[in-house]
């Protein structure tokens, strides 16, 4: 459970029942770093058969420049991920250096759930 790992038990994450009377959003609603969290399998997933980058070895999350979280994810809401690279940069020890805006967006609502400006280094 998300909530029991990182401390956050707040009533709008983990009571249904008093999400859908008292909330603003009518139900519970997913926990800001879950949806972030999500990332990495959600542009991971597009297509395992054509990986992004063939022939690499190892892949890092290496941090976040900027993340927002405009609109909550619903209980038993779909989620799914845009990617837009924004740039690559060479590293040292044959890698690279990827930044990659990452829109979450949830099925039939205009605004989206998370954007986030990730990096991540891929080394071949």
């Amino acid at each position: 459970d998300f909530g029991r790992v990182t401390g956050d038990m707040q009533w709008i994450h983990v009571d249904p029942v008093r999400a859908a009377a008292e909330s603003p959003f009518g139900a519970a609603i997913a926990h800001g770093y879950l949806t972030l969290s999500l990332i990495p399998q959600l542009i991971g997933s597009v297509d395992p058969e054509r990986p992004r980058f063939p022939g690499v070895k190892m892949g890092v999350n290496y941090g976040l420049n900027k993340v927002r979280f405009p609109h909550p994810v619903r209980a038993g809401s779909r989620v799914r991920a845009r990617v837009t690279l924004l740039s690559v940069e060479v590293v040292k020890g044959d890698g690279l250096q990827l930044i990659n805006r990452v829109t979450v967006d949830i099925e039939n609502v205009e605004k989206p759930a998370c954007v986030a400006e990730t990096v991540s280094r891929v080394y071949f």
